[in-house]
């Protein structure tokens, strides 16, 4: 199979983004990051579990990398993503499901919010 073609729809797709997108897109994958961990805590696969943790203090590294410090929120959300990695390497090493459950808790609520701004933002 041919994967060129998709491969140029989805650079197109993400080339037309608005940054609003792009920043829930991340977001998007973080949850699903931290879901996949939660599913493979309950299936006791560690190996995939781990695999999800780190890849979840990975995208929220890049959300940290790519703040524009010139705002006063991005030092909040700068510690808020400190405190994202900080628990989820509680999470990875106790095996934690209740603190797994409250960093995406507080993860569906950041892209909520950040959800509601680009709506409001693109209505203007």
């Amino acid at each position: 199979m041919d994967m060129r073609g998709y491969q140029h729809y989805r650079e197109d797709a993400l080339s037309t983004m608005t940054p609003g997108e792009l920043l829930l897109l991340v977001y998007d994958e973080l949850v699903k990051r931290l879901t996949q961990a939660e599913l493979a805590l309950d299936k006791e696969d560690y190996t995939v579990f781990e695999s999800a943790v780190d890849r979840s203090v990975d995208v929220v590294h890049y959300l940290d990398d790519t703040l524009d410090r010139q705002y006063p929120i991005s030092a909040q959300l700068t510690r808020l993503y400190e405190y994202f990695c900080y628990e989820l390497s509680r999470v990875k090493s106790g095996r934690n499901k209740t603190e797994l459950e409250r960093v995406k808790r507080m993860a569906c609520e950041l892209r909520e919010s950040f959800r509601t701004a680009e709506k409001n933002a693109t209505e203007r």
